[in-house]
């Protein structure tokens, strides 16, 4: 990529990945699509089986889709549409938003304000959400004072898309709460108010697109991702030993687990691990929802689930330390969590 997002003959050295990293993935993964319509209409037999699903995939690499899911196709076309003019304004817009190093939001050139080896082949824009009474349009008033005027109108469409994002969210920690075997609502009240991360992510086409990613392989270190993505396709997960595809479907929702419920569940579910690849010929867009925890409160499985593992698998935490430690000291990778809580322990220790 060149300054203004361009192609370029060679790939910059900074972008190449070793070769350990670029091993081709081999063949689809076999993850569930789950239909959420009746789980959503509140019908029992549909809510179990739907549960019984989740609880499978999260068992095995932490990974499904769910069709039916609530959200509106016209919205999800409409946010696509305003991801699509924000990456085509000219690089000096974009870089009026730049992260600074231990900020999460703004918009990202390959992730180059923070490293300068293996960058991502992508260019991306991460924004806040949250739905406090204090702060009604948090999205609208982002888009309109750190972009522009002229971009008030994807705020609105962004405002909307998050709204939906989370309800859809906390269903989905019900659904996962049932999958447990724990009361519906146990999680829902550690990520009602929470501040939850919403990015989209623009992957260039690559003249040279076997010697980088789009993103290397990384667990997400927050709770669930919700992601929709184009028909390009480029997402692959880990499982089973093997990097796996994951065929785009425009109707569905992408849902993976990440490091702070694999806690939340005390490790029975997977954090899934997964990157992008880049195409040739294509440029490849997604939107990624994070749902996260409020900061504050203390993060720890429920009573019921180490009763019966026997063992409590981590200690407790906030969504803050998590996020101050792979802002501040770590690149996410697959060995966030561990990482962490050696971290976090000793930090402890020492003070």
């Amino acid at each position: 990529m060149d300054s203004e997002g361009g192609v370029v003959s060679h790939l910059p050295t900074n972008f190449v990945w070793p070769k350990e990293y670029l091993v081709d993935a081999q063949g689809e993964l076999q993850a569930p699509v789950v239909d959420l319509d009746g789980f959503l209409r509140g019908e029992e037999e549909a809510t179990q089986c739907a549960a019984k699903l989740i609880r499978e995939a999260c068992f095995n690499h932490g990974f499904f889709q769910v069709i039916n899911h609530g959200l509106d196709s016209c919205l999800i076309r409409q946010a696509h549409h305003q991801m699509d003019t924000f990456f085509k304004l000219p690089i000096h817009r974009k870089l009026n938003l730049h992260k600074t190093p231990a900020s999460i939001w703004g918009y990202s050139g390959a992730h180059a304000h923070r490293f300068s080896s293996k960058l991502p082949w992508k260019e991306t824009l991460s924004f806040p959400y949250h739905d406090n009474n204090t702060s009604q349009h948090v999205v609208t008033n982002y888009f309109k004072s750190t972009i522009g005027e002229d971009f008030e109108q994807a705020g609105v469409v962004f405002q909307k898309y998050c709204d939906g994002m989370k309800q859809l969210g906390l269903k989905l920690t019900e659904l996962l709460a049932i999958s447990l075997g724990v009361d519906r609502l146990h999680f829902r009240e550690l990520f009602s108010d929470g501040c939850s991360i919403m990015r989209c992510n623009n992957y260039p086409s690559c003249q040279q697109p076997n010697l980088t990613l789009g993103t290397g392989p990384h667990c997400d270190p927050t709770s669930i991702t919700i992601l929709h993505q184009d028909l390009v396709g480029g997402l692959d997960v880990f499982a089973d030993n093997q990097w796996k595809t994951v065929p785009p479907r425009l109707d569905a929702l992408v849902i993976n687990i990440g490091d702070t419920f694999m806690a939340l569940s005390n490790g029975r579910y997977k954090s899934c691990v997964h990157r992008a690849v880049v195409n040739k010929y294509k440029e490849r867009k997604s939107l990624a929802f994070f749902l996260c925890p409020k900061e504050d409160k203390v993060l720890r499985a429920p009573d019921e689930v180490i009763e019966k593992d026997g063992t409590k698998q981590y200690p407790d935490f906030t969504w803050s330390d998590l996020l101050h430690f792979t802002q501040n000291h770590y690149r996410a990778d697959q060995a966030t969590l561990p990482n962490f809580f050696n971290w976090f322990l000793s930090s402890k220790a020492t003070h």
